[in-house]
This record gives C-alpha cells, sequence and structure tokens, in this order.
C-alpha cells in the first residue's frame, strides 16, 4: 500500500519538524550545546594577599603589601578569568616614611594614579596544574600585556555554607615599564609580585 503524501505532510505539521524527521524526514539538526560559562568568586580581602618584593643596594629584598583590593576570579581551565583591582594607596612596608614616598610621583603617584588593575583576556594549560593567563596589567597609568602562571590552591566550604576557592600566582615585572624609573642606582628594576587570594560565592 503507497503512502499518501498528504498524509505525511498533515501529521509531520501536527507533530512538528521533529515527528516529519520520525516519519523519515531529515529533520533540523540539533543546536550545538554551548558551555556556561564559569560562576566567579568574590575576592575576600580579609583572607587573601598581595605582596612584591624588591631587591635593595643590590644585597637584600624587602617586603610590602597592599591591604586593600577587590575583584573576582573563577578557575576553570581554559574558561579561567581574572579582574582584580588594587588600591594603590593601600601600599604598606612597614615604614611610614618609605609609604609616603613610594605613594609619591617617584614611583606610584597615587593621587594620579589611585588604582592597580589585572583584566584577563584569555588562559590556557600550563605546566602541572597551573593555568596561563594572559590580559592586561595596568599600574601608573600604564597598561601593557602580562601572562601569569596561576594555580588552584583549594575549594571547599566556608561560613554560612558559601562555596570557597583560592589560587596564587607569582610573577616579574620591570617597574621601568611602567614609568616607574627612580632609584635606579639602590633599587632593582625588577619586581616579583605575588597574589594569594580566596573568593566565595553562594
Amino acid at each position: 500500500m503507497r503512502a499518501c503524501p498528504v498524509c505525511i505532510v498533515a501529521v509531520a505539521g501536527a507533530l512538528g519538524l521533529g515527528g516529519f524527521a520520525f516519519l523519515g524526514g531529515a529533520g533540523p539538526a540539533p543546536a550545538p550545546a554551548v558551555a556556561a560559562a564559569p560562576e566567579a568568586f568574590t575576592v575576600d580581602n580579609v583572607h587573601s594577599s598581595v605582596i612584591f618584593r624588591i631587591k635593595h643596594n643590590n644585597v637584600s629584598y624587602f617586603y610590602g603589601r597592599f591591604n586593600t583590593f577587590s575583584g573576582s576570579f573563577a578557575i576553570d581551565g581554559e574558561s579561567t578569568t581574572l579582574d582584580i583591582t588594587v588600591d594603590a594607596a593601600s601600599v604598606d612596608t612597614a615604614n611610614e616614611g618609605r609609604d609616603k614616598h613610594v605613594k609619591s610621583q617617584d614611583f606610584f603617584s597615587v593621587k594620579e594614579f589611585p588604582t592597580v588593575a589585572f583584566k584577563s583576556a584569555s588562559a590556557k594549560k600550563g605546566a602541572g596544574e597551573a593555568i596561563e593567563v594572559s590580559g592586561n596589567l595596568t599600574f601608573h597609568g600604564v597598561t601593557k600585556p602580562v601572562t601569569v602562571a596561576v594555580t588552584p590552591t583549594g575549594q571547599g566550604t566556608g561560613r554560612g555554607g558559601a562555596t570557597v576557592a583560592g589560587f596564587e600566582t607569582t610573577f616579574t615585572i620591570k617597574r621601568s615599564d611602567f614609568g616607574m624609573g627612580g632609584m635606579t642606582g639602590s633599587l632593582s628594576d625588577e619586581v616579583a609580585i605575588t597574589v594569594s587570594l580566596q573568593g566565595s560565592r553562594k
């Protein structure tokens, strides 16, 4: 018995194009799955650290830190994102006179450039557990591309049931690249920066 073409069309219309595919038609191709962006963690300033190290007189290192910063991050392979802003005036080197000097126009110029910021643009697998995150670092009013190796340091449940996670990275910049060339005779051009952050999400 031959199938009635009109009947087939009528049934396909009633069932939709999927019904037409069931009856032997091609039907539409399934839509490709789109991966959801990883949910970001909000930086916990209290349980995080931003530290720098610079060499003095080519004989010893001294350390400083920034006490105030904010932002968000998502550590998830090639979908990793970082968006961190540091209050430049919160610099703390454990010496009041030196802090004033670092904040001055000789170095950070905090009145003119109140923040230091890093915003990621891409990420890829690095060595071991590391993720290589590339983005733009803005410091002293100058923006430069920087790649940092980020290592996840853990994930768990925090107070109130929130999910918490952390990461750490240490990288080196040349301060002269960011327009800070003062005291080159006594301070190294290279500055090592360690960022160790904890964040939470509900």
